[in-house]
């Protein structure tokens, strides 16, 4: 495994739909354990932190397409505290949010153009679900040229053999993936 050299000036740490309604969806307290961890360290060293959540406008906004095997939440009620962060992300007011309305966190959004007015390369990414919405990003991180690190006890999926297969996968062929122990470890020192 290499080691890890991470500049944080040109660093960012993607975290994907950790937020109430999904982490409680998919019993992601784990998850945002070793996020938190991730958060504290790129705040401690000034660096660039995404925080992206799915939600909807008015219903008309949700991919509905023709499928075999329909989304589950591609309809119903939500509560009314769904796309907030869990709160031990403690997101303020002066932090970087994305709100997306599909699974990846750059189409739609303004995303890649803030990343490149940082002059960052580099995303640390994270979240819920692996092979959903931190997949999507990813394979559009890589089409844009970022390089990648991913945090994989950090993210989480609604099965063990969904997780492993993007993991093993997708993610090795497009980043370089790490625990948040041994991330921790190689970033600082």
């Amino acid at each position: 495994m290499n080691e890890l050299h991470v500049d944080f000036a040109k660093t960012a740490l993607v975290l994907i739909d950790l937020q109430k309604g999904i982490v409680q969806m998919s019993d992601g307290q784990e998850v945002v354990n070793h996020a938190e961890k991730l958060v504290k360290l790129f705040r401690q060293n000034k660096g660039f932190i995404a925080f992206v959540n799915v939600a909807f406008h008015d219903g008309r906004d949700i991919l509905q397409p023709l499928t075999d095997q329909p989304a589950a939440s591609a309809g119903g009620e939500r509560p009314a505290d769904f796309a907030e962060f869990v709160p031990e992300l403690g997101v303020g007011a002066g932090d970087y949010v994305v709100t997306k309305r599909q699974w990846g966190a750059f189409f739609g959004t303004d995303l890649d153009l803030q990343l490149r007015r940082r002059g960052i390369d580099t995303i640390v990414l994270c979240g819920i679900a692996t092979n959903i919405g931190v997949e999507s990003t990813a394979r559009e991180a890589f089409q844009h040229g970022y390089n990648q690190i991913f945090v994989t006890d950090a993210m989480k999926t609604f099965s063990q053999e969904q997780h492993e297969a993007t993991v093993k996968y997708i993610f090795p062929r497009i980043g370089k993936i790490r625990t948040t122990e041994q991330f921790l470890t190689q970033v600082q020192g």
